[in-house]
């Protein structure tokens, strides 16, 4: 794990004990911090070793260093910020404590990516290519492991985090040797002040770069152009490199990087690679060896001439909308518990769609909206849409899961539903 003397002796509250919460109770004890560590769930509570349990609600904060919160926890409603603010206590997170044991690791550099869509995709890439460059690196924040609960790198390694809004609120101190911004749509607007505090919220990543660090900014929205207009005026023009959309580009060799959404991602993650000083061929080399995400628009398997995609991921219209323009015949499951009661994100796709298979929930109501726009077929499960989608499809085209909904009302989460796709595709022999 990292560990630093900088904690060695302080009080730190813990609240909230899922993956990175725990991770962040170990490093702390194992710096000779002393701890009091929280979750309403028992459970998690019962995890907890080397350090007391206590509500950092209920007890009094006065003399601790920080309480150090899940990025899942509420700010703007749960008690524990007026609570921090009386005891004159800063409320962190696991990126800002990573931040401050930075000093004593060994030399290294840190790539920080945000962007409301495309974040886990392009950090995963920027991962690959520099591991493909016999780079070390460790890939953390919102993706695979707490970053507090891997080894430090050897010298001259790379950290590569994905960063959302909330964990950048929880962090002052993270100087990104580069970092990235995709894009900034309205989200997560139930923790925000409004549209304008989010967006915020995404700048200070760059706020907190010292000059001379990289900073990588897409500029098809407002939002992030005017954050890119900030970058340059604040005198680092020359730190700046600005992804304009609608680039074209021969995709054709990176197979799990299809459709325009990926191109974007791919320019982001060439210029990051290329501003850590990684050559053309090794970028190059990476591309057209990335695996994709599980469940973000996966090559599962081809078939009699038909491939099959998994992008269970695609919980709303706005996810599945870029999957719908990556391929030009598609045949499109979608379907399960709906977020909203349209489809008009992914109208610029429909001329794609081969025939429409609905399933779930939400399959009657999809399949009234798309009917005169495409053929559609009430399939009702995965397994049957899987089956009629693979008889129906012709060879060079795609059987394409991207469901536009979230998966509660038949599946667990959208990775047992993506599975189920797998396990109905390989099922057809």
């Amino acid at each position: 794990m990292i560990t630093s003397t900088t904690w060695r002796g302080k009080r730190y509250a813990v609240l909230g004990l899922a993956r990175s919460g725990l991770a962040t109770v170990d490093a702390l004890v194992a710096s000779g911090a002393q701890v009091v560590a929280w979750d309403s769930n028992e459970a998690a509570r019962s995890k907890v070793q080397g350090a007391e349990l206590g509500d950092p609600v209920e007890i009094d904060l006065t003399g601790f260093a920080a309480v150090v919160v899940s990025p899942g926890v509420p700010l703007n409603t749960h008690p524990i910020a007026a609570k921090a603010a009386e005891a004159g206590v800063p409320i962190i997170g696991d990126i800002e404590l990573f931040a401050e044991a930075r000093a004593e690791m060994p030399a290294h550099r840190v790539v920080g990516i945000t962007g409301t869509n495309g974040k886990s995709t392009t950090t995963a890439l920027i991962h690959h290519i520099i591991e493909t460059a016999g780079i070390p690196a460790r890939l953390g924040g919102n993706i695979g492991l707490p970053i507090l609960g891997q080894d430090p790198l050897p010298e001259s390694g790379v950290y590569v985090l994905e960063l959302s809004s909330y964990q950048i609120d929880l962090t002052h101190s993270l100087d990104c040797d580069v970092a990235v911004l995709l894009n900034i749509t309205p989200d997560h607007l139930d923790r925000y002040a409004g549209f304008e505090a989010y967006a915020a919220s995404k700048a200070r990543l760059f706020a907190m770069q010292s000059r001379g660090h990289a900073a990588v900014i897409g500029i098809g929205d407002a939002p992030s152009a005017a954050i890119a207009r900030e970058v340059a005026v604040s005198g680092r023009s020359e730190d700046l490199t600005k992804i304009a959309p609608g680039v074209c580009m021969d995709q054709s060799r990176w197979p799990a990087l299809q459709g325009p959404h990926n191109a974007q991602n791919a320019l982001a993650a060439i210029a990051a690679c290329e501003a850590l000083g990684i050559s053309q061929a090794a970028i190059d080399k990476g591309l057209e060896s990335f695996p994709g995400l599980p469940h973000r628009m996966e090559r599962v398997k081809t078939r009699n001439g038909v491939l099959f995609v998994n992008d269970s991921k695609a919980t709303n219209a706005d996810s599945t909308a870029p999957a719908l323009s990556a391929y030009p015949k598609i045949h499109w499951i979608l379907g399960g518990k709906a977020k909203t009661n349209d489809l008009d994100a992914c109208r610029p796709g429909f001329g794609h769609v081969v025939k429409a298979y609905t399933i779930g929930e939400a399959g009657e109501m999809f399949a009234a909206l798309l009917e005169g726009e495409m053929p559609v077929e009430r399939s009702g499960t995965l397994d049957a849409a899987v089956k009629s989608a693979a008889a129906q499809a012709q060879p060079g085209e795609v059987v394409l899961l991207s469901p536009a909904c979230a998966s509660f009302d038949q599946f667990k989460d959208y990775e047992a539903r993506g599975q189920a796709f797998r396990d109905a595709v390989e099922a057809l022999g």
